[in-house]
């Protein structure tokens, strides 16, 4: 991977991490004091309202930040070694939490009339994308797995050519 590719790719993620962190510091306290206005029925709805969101942004400040140690090691050649796979397995587990967080806000929003069914619908095929992109990290994971198990094949072929020679 070339260094301005790098760059850049630090460069979003950073520019991310920052939303994010301005996000749960300035927006969210904004949208919970919003909430004081909600009508007693749905008073219910508050804490996870707030809960909800602010726990999502974390998993997605952990993806971040992992994508962030995957490409340190992409940049200095170490991707494909075993401590790779510790960052890709955060990486699965924080998108499983946040299909899980989702779906929780699908079922906090389904009974009563809060909000429409077909609303209720799309979040809930929402948490479903979500764990489809955690099955798409599953598979590259295994395509990690399998370039670990030939970078070490290929690193004692080396060995014992040079033993010959």
């Amino acid at each position: 991977m070339g260094k301005l590719t790098v760059y850049a790719l630090r460069a979003v993620l950073a520019l991310l991490l920052a939303g994010s962190v301005f996000v749960q510091a300035v927006m969210v306290p904004l949208f919970a004091a919003d909430l004081e206005m909600l009508k007693p029925e749905f008073a219910y709805l508050r804490l996870p309202l707030i809960a909800i969101p602010f726990l999502g942004i974390v998993t997605a400040e952990v993806i971040l930040v992992c994508v962030w140690q995957l490409v340190t090691m992409v940049r200095r050649g170490t991707v494909f070694s075993h401590a790779a796979f510790r960052y890709v397995h955060i990486v699965i587990g924080a998108l499983v939490a946040a299909a899980l967080l989702v779906f929780a806000l699908a079922v906090v929003l389904a009974p009563g009339d809060p909000v429409a069914p077909g609303i209720v619908l799309l979040i809930c095929g929402v948490s479903l994308a979500i764990l489809g992109v955690a099955l798409i990290v599953l598979v590259l994971r295994m395509l990690l797995a399998q370039a670990v198990a030939r970078d070490a094949e290929a690193t004692q072929m080396q060995a014992e050519l040079d033993e010959v020679i």
